[in-house]
């Protein structure tokens, strides 16, 4: 299996260990990764608010660059999944909109090739079976909420798995030998883009995951995308200053946990970076 890989604006920087964790996996199920040529940013942040064709031009461009390329698109980043999923409906379902993106974006796309997240690729493509044989070194029952948030299920038509309760990554933690645990909040919203802007609410909207996935018995939190990664590792501390909890969860990317249970030490696969040490955790369950 061969993707044209589309790392976006932060797996080259504030999402380095998923990008790292990514291509290990990919490496060890046999499927090969091409980055995109001359990519553009896929304007998650501005591109859709200022207009409704640029934010479907802009990540159109990448899937025109791509269907040159023949290959479908693995975008591991949520923001940049679910816009250039929402630029591959439009195409392929509204010729109207099709002929104006092309008109911007200056370039052909027919709609042959299409957008596939981290969890398409790694676990529907690739297959539990496929993941499973390359379990070296079990999760060893580590339990682990896994958090979709809320942009791996849009569009609707072609999101995850369900839109409310989606069990991709749960049924991976599983194969890998961990538990993923049964809680309500794993397509809640982290605040994304409101880190800055709108601080105070981002606070809460992660406290409140942190607080959800240690009632249910959680003690890790994979995550999918980069964005969610940054909130719910890097705020804890701030959170627990205004708000008076403990909160020290580890969060994952669930590509470093794949990677782990691959057999890959864990200083090779990222999670040493973090805000909230993962070692206690991986310790805990022979993983280090």
């Amino acid at each position: 299996m061969k993707y044209a890989y589309f790392p976006g604006c932060s797996l080259h920087s504030t999402g380095v260990e998923y990008d790292i964790s990514s291509k290990i996996v990919a490496e060890k199920l046999g499927i090969e990764l091409k980055e995109l040529p001359d990519w553009n940013c896929c304007g998650a942040t501005v591109g859709h608010t200022s207009g409704k064709l640029l934010g479907l031009a802009l990540p159109g461009r990448n899937l025109a660059i791509a269907e040159k390329e023949g290959l479908d698109v693995m975008a591991p980043c949520a923001s940049c999944y679910s816009r250039m999923k929402a630029a591959e409906v439009a195409a392929k379902t509204n010729e109207e909109t099709r002929a104006k993106m092309v008109e911007i974006m200056e370039m052909d796309y027919q709609g042959k090739v299409g957008a596939k997240s981290a969890l398409d690729v790694f676990i529907k493509d690739a297959g539990l079976n496929n993941v499973k044989a390359m379990v070296a070194r079990p999760l060893n029952g580590m339990k682990v909420a896994c958090y979709y948030g809320c942009l791996l299920v849009k569009p609707l038509e072609t999101g995850c798995d369900d839109a409310e309760n989606p069990m991709l990554m749960d049924n991976l933690i599983n194969t890998l030998g961990g538990e993923a645990v049964d809680w309500p909040f794993k397509t809640e919203c982290c605040g994304g883009s409101l880190a800055v802007p709108r601080t105070k609410i981002v606070l809460k909207l992660v406290n409140d995951i942190l607080s959800m996935a240690e009632a249910n018995g959680a003690e890790a939190i994979a995550t999918a995308c980069p964005l969610c990664m940054v909130n719910l590792d890097m705020r804890q501390q701030e959170i627990n200053q205004h708000a008076g909890t403990n909160h020290h969860m580890p969060i994952f990317y669930f590509t470093e946990l794949m990677a782990i249970a691959f057999g890959e030490p864990t200083a090779k696969v990222g999670a040493a970076k973090h805000f909230n040490s993962t070692a206690e955790v991986l310790a805990k369950y022979n993983l280090r």
